[in-house]
């Protein structure tokens, strides 16, 4: 199986903080999370972020968003899409294959509309209670890990391809792992 992380690998940018650019517009009051957001991204990004600290840090910000921004998951996602599907990178369409997981910290809700999109069936990412709007479980690092095996037991992945060395986890039980920076691929091992 080909497994893809999705922000800054097959998607060119963070989709977590243009969505939350996309929630910003609709909601101005939002603005005042941006450094919060901006810091966390960074943070991430440098892999100074541990996974408790992304559920203190992002999921009160998150939550607080969603709950005066979102109204419907399913048409915010279909409304950010409509605008940023374009930024799917090119190499991704020449080596899809119909068995193909997406693994992002990215919220499945968003996911799952860009994966249908993509023709990809299979994806996980950061559970967000569509209910309730508190995050659940966040999809990083070791937890990407988790979830692979939670979701798809006895299965191994061929090839992983990803921008950061925060996926160093899924690196590790990977057969072939490939680093993409600005659409180019180095195969790391």
């Amino acid at each position: 199986m080909n497994v893809y992380d999705f922000d800054n690998t097959i998607y060119h940018g963070e989709s977590g903080m243009h969505m939350f650019w996309h929630y910003i517009k609709r909601r101005p009051s939002l603005i005042r999370h941006a450094p919060k957001v901006v810091k966390g991204v960074i943070d991430y990004k440098a892999g100074k972020v541990a996974i408790d600290d992304v559920m203190d840090r992002v999921g009160e910000v998150l939550t607080s968003c969603i709950e005066e921004a979102a109204g419907d998951f399913a048409a915010d996602a279909r409304e950010f899409w409509d605008k940023h599907e374009r930024r799917i990178r090119p190499f991704y369409y020449k080596l899809h294959q119909p068995d193909d997981l997406i693994i992002s910290a990215g919220p499945e809700q968003s996911l799952r509309e860009i994966c249908k999109r993509l023709g990809v069936a299979r994806y996980i990412g950061t559970v967000i209670n569509e209910q309730t709007k508190e995050l659940e479980f966040v999809c990083f690092r070791e937890n990407k890990v988790k979830a692979f095996h939670e979701r798809y037991p006895g299965q191994e992945i061929e090839n992983f391809y990803t921008d950061s060395m925060n996926d160093k986890p899924l690196m590790d039980i990977a057969q072939h792992v490939f680093l993409v920076k600005k659409g180019k691929i180095v195969q790391l091992k």
